[in-house]
């Protein structure tokens, strides 16, 4: 059974009350077998949640620090046969000194200890009153009655050496200005647990989540905070119970605040990705520590695998889009890079005047958009733009009218040229007969368009702008020298799926007759218009009968360069997002195509035009994508 890397994290908030262990830890077990029930792997509970984190002076009594143990016996006890990794703190005495400890349990040992490092001792908040922090602790184990010699420090890693390593900090830690998590990470640490009790205030749980997903992000991993919750002490603050799961910098999961029923928050978080991000997504290996650090093995869990159901996965059917809250200032940005980077190209070679070719279709109109808007911001009237539509074999009504009016409704120059009786004399020269609708027929179209491009711009000192998107690139669907090159390609790394988005950005805040024509536009299929139409004059070819849906391979092309997910990985997840919208025969096919395609194409990518990056995926070789042109699948 192939695994796909995911873990299943949960966050638990109980509804405790303040010092009654005994109760407090029947609470605890039962979340926990509720957790494991719903396949978790390890389990988060808040800080001191045997106790209650609001016992203040009461710490300092023998019969609480008794019962705190005797509590984290019948934890161990209860969720001996569960396998899941269960996680809170309690009030331990080592060496005559309090400390506020995290507990890791599995399998009914309790596998280490780590001490709380920051102590806040601010406001509301006289941690130091009971405890002391990590830094005074000088022994690095410690026995107690029913667990033997446990290992206790701030430089434990738990792991199972097979994916699932993890470190722990407590509540404060993560608020410190060097977070003990960022050391963590650093050693391996892919998810860092944080048993938590957070006063809530006005505004604070805004700033809990930015501080979580940046943590996690910062870190490249996984982060899952568990903070007290509303049966704590409200003598003068309140506690709301807050859990949260950050995944590289989303939060991807959290629960309802001041609820007063335990609540379980859960979330699948593909730590195989990690790993994958931290090898080619960032710095990571630049910032390793000479300093000494212990493992502690953990009984080996199984990940999630391709017959279990990612009911808790941040799994976006179209990876490449912005979230609805974020859709319109993302957009802007993209828009913006392009239109800087081509008035920057423009500026540099004194070009007088942009060349494209626009069709009709998708990939033309959104680069004469930004077209558009980089003669804008060159203060450059958009005359200087000159737009050519060629009609070819293929061309249909809609496109061909949805090109003249865009290029009139934006007030560039347009022309027109038939492409036909070029291609014709072409075909006579080389011998070929265009009863044969082969690649050769499509090709002497596209190749004819581009050299016309190309002599336009050396008679009008211009700059022929290429529209060929990054889908496109990865698939190499595009002609070898033909709309494969261009002086400055500026859609070369936006997907299909987002430049619809896109254009339909652009719609909302244009005029009623180029909002009409973008809708329209965005409707029509997409296709190179290289074969002729129907007799009833509508297009017959269409790019997705031929390679599969641009959806899927979207979604390939994304966790393909992103993660490296090999293809088995590919499939499960493709069938998991999109199993409603199309069968496992039409993913499996497509995925064929875009494995395939990918790899015998790559010799176009080696010698594509300059354009910007707008995202974190390019296939760029001069930055991002170097591979050899026969390398083999």
């Amino acid at each position: 059974m192939a695994t796909l890397g995911y873990y299943r994290l949960a966050a638990v908030v109980p509804h405790i009350r303040v010092a009654d262990v005994k109760g407090n830890a029947k609470l605890l077990v039962a979340g926990a077998q509720d957790a494991a029930e719903q396949g978790a792997h390890a389990v988060l509970f808040p800080e001191l949640s045997l106790t209650g984190y609001t016992c203040g002076d009461l710490f300092f009594h023998a019969d609480i620090q008794r019962a705190a143990l005797d509590g984290l016996r019948e934890l161990a006890e209860g969720t001996a046969g569960l396998g899941c990794v269960v996680i809170t703190t309690i009030p331990l005495v080592v060496q005559e000194g309090l400390y506020n400890v995290a507990t890791v349990l599995q399998s009914g040992r309790l596998l280490g200890l780590v001490p709380k490092s920051v102590l806040p001792n601010y406001r509301e908040f006289y941690e130091r009153r009971q405890f002391r922090p990590a830094a005074d602790l000088r022994v690095s184990s410690v026995r107690l009655e029913g667990f033997g010699e446990v290992p206790v420090g701030t430089d434990i890693l738990f792991t199972d050496g097979a994916g699932f390593t993890f470190g722990v900090e407590v509540c404060e830690d993560l608020w410190s200005v060097l977070p003990p998590s960022s050391r963590l990470a650093l050693q391996g640490a892919r998810v860092i647990f944080n048993p938590c009790a957070s006063t809530e205030m006005a505004g604070k749980a805004h700033y809990r989540r930015q501080l979580v997903a940046q943590q996690s992000g910062t870190c490249l991993c996984a982060y899952v905070l568990a903070s007290a919750g509303v049966g704590e002490s409200t003598q003068d603050v309140v506690y709301s119970g807050h859990a949260l799961i950050a995944d590289n910098g989303h939060i991807v999961a959290e629960n309802k605040r001041f609820a007063r029923e335990t609540t379980l928050t859960c979330a699948d978080i593909d730590l195989e990705r990690l790993g994958a991000a931290r090898l080619s997504e960032s710095s990571y290996n630049e910032n390793r520590l000479p300093q000494e650090w212990r493992e502690v093995r953990l009984v080996q869990l199984k990940p999630l695998s391709t017959e279990c159901d990612l009911r808790f996965a941040r799994l976006p059917k179209r990876p490449f889009l912005p979230s609805p809250i974020q859709m319109e200032e993302r957009c802007e940005d993209i828009l913006n890079i392009q239109a800087a980077g081509l008035a920057k190209r423009v500026e540099h070679t004194g070009a007088q005047c942009l060349i494209i070719g626009i069709s009709g279709g998708l990939d033309s109109s959104l680069a004469l958009l930004v077209c558009a808007r980089a003669c804008e911001a060159l203060k450059r009237d958009s005359s200087c733009i000159r737009a050519v539509t060629m009609p070819g074999f293929g061309t249909t009504g809609r496109t061909h009218d949805n090109a003249v009016r865009l290029a009139h409704l934006l007030g560039v120059t347009f022309s027109e040229v038939d492409i036909r009786e070029v291609c014709k004399q072409e075909f006579s020269m080389i011998g070929f007969d265009p009863a044969h609708r082969t690649t050769t027929y499509e090709n002497v179209q596209a190749r004819a368009r581009t050299q016309l491009l190309m002599n336009l711009a050396n008679m009008h000192n211009g700059l022929v702008v290429g529209t060929g998107d990054l889908s496109e690139i990865a698939l190499g669907w595009s002609t070898y020298n033909g709309d494969h090159m261009s002086m400055y390609a500026v859609n070369c790394s936006i997907p299909k799926t987002l430049i619809r988005c896109l254009i339909a950005h652009v719609g909302r805040f244009s005029s009623p007759e180029l909002a009409e024509v973008l809708l329209d536009i965005i409707d029509t299929p997409v296709s190179p218009e290289l074969l002729p139409p129907a007799d009833d004059g509508t297009m017959e070819q269409k790019t997705e009968d031929v390679l599969g849906p641009y959806d899927l391979h979207d979604f390939f092309l994304y966790h393909f360069i992103k993660y490296g997910a090999p293809r088995k990985k590919l499939l499960a997840l493709a069938q998991k997002a999109w199993g409603e919208e199309y069968d496992s025969e039409i993913i499996e096919k497509t995925l064929d195509t875009f494995l395939s395609r990918f790899f015998t194409q790559q010799y176009k990518r080696s010698c594509i035009p300059d354009g910007p990056k707008v995202g974190t995926i390019s296939l760029s070789p001069r930055g991002d994508w170097r591979m050899p042109s026969d390398a083999v699948l």
